[in-house]
């Protein structure tokens, strides 16, 4: 009987120790199973922040974009002249944002546009640059471009003060060329005043031009009617018998100016304030320069009798 205790006894015992090592294994793959879900579950949270990041990344990406894009184009010309077109308009905003780009709208940033307009852009004077909360405000006065010289391929304005200005097309200017200029063997660069004396002479005449035309006709320009004005006989060098100075018509009337400003005693020629009257005169009279005339002669003082070989 001890005999079959002592198998009994081992029977069990093996029963039991198989028992017991199925329920550690069942334990440890439980365990197992546990871990590999919380591997999983892991990995997806992290792709999820991942996609998550790669969203976000995306948006502000815009976002910097369209702040970008509002810092550059957050520009307003305050008060700027009738005159100025669009693409002159452009053309300083664009300069203005050179100096902007990707800076706050702050005073640092307002000093550098102003910097910026004041070195590259001749087209302003007394440029005064605020930053605003949402946008960059541009105080200045204008160069106005009086007269147009051409040298080759090349064009460029020149305003009432001489300086040379880049060419920007300003159809709703009256602008008018300049011919005639003895041979020119260098031009200034951008910004800079052209000193030539037939060149100073023709702007001198245009600007009275202009101011009369703000006092006698603001409504219909004279000027709008002038295509160029003539310096090539400047203080007779060509033939001092002809006339210095001729203005045309955009009809290709000449309108002879006659002699130098300040020297029409010197050639018994009508005062310069006398030949602008009359040629506003007939301008009101006839309501226009193009009306098929052979010429109009300033030169001739009040009081005179014009023949016709008196044309020059």
């Amino acid at each position: 009987m001890a005999i079959r205790r002592k198998k009994t006894e081992g029977k069990t015992g093996r029963i039991s120790f198989k028992t017991g090592s199925f329920k550690k294994n069942k334990k440890r793959s439980a365990d197992s199973s546990s871990v590999g879900r919380r591997g999983i579950l892991k990995v997806l949270a992290v792709i999820a922040c991942l996609a998550a990041a790669a969203v976000g990344l995306a948006f502000l990406d815009k976002y910097v974009h369209r702040a970008a894009s509002a810092k550059i184009t957050a520009i307003e010309l305050v008060s700027p002249p009738a005159w100025l077109n669009q693409p002159l308009k452009e053309k300083i905003c664009a300069a203005a944002a050179a100096g902007a780009r990707g800076r706050k709208l702050d005073e640092n940033t307002a000093r550098l546009v102003q910097a910026n307009l004041q070195e590259k852009l001749a087209w302003l004077v007394n440029v005064r640059v605020q930053a605003a909360p949402d946008r960059i405000l541009i105080h200045a006065d204008y160069r106005k471009p009086i007269a147009l010289v051409k040298v080759g391929l090349r064009k460029f304005y020149v305003d009432a003060e001489g300086v040379v200005l880049d060419f920007v097309p300003v159809p709703n200017l009256p602008i008018v060329t300049v011919r005639g200029l003895s041979p020119i063997m260098s031009i200034p660069l951008v910004g800079q005043v052209w000193q030539r004396d037939d060149l100073a002479e023709a702007i001198g005449i245009l600007v009275r031009l202009d101011r009369m035309d703000k006092l006698v006709t603001p409504g219909k320009p004279l000027l709008g009617e002038i295509d160029s004005i003539d310096v090539g006989n400047f203080k007779g060098r060509q033939d001092k018998r002809l006339p210095h100075i001729v203005l045309y018509a955009k009809d290709s009337t000449e309108i002879i100016w006659g002699a130098e400003v300040g020297t029409w005693s010197q050639y018994f020629e009508a005062k310069d304030e006398e030949k602008l009257a009359k040629l506003y005169n007939y301008y009101k009279q006839r309501g226009s320069l193009l009306d098929g005339a052979k010429y109009i002669n300033l030169r001739d003082p009040q009081g005179s009798i014009s023949l016709p070989i008196d044309r020059y």
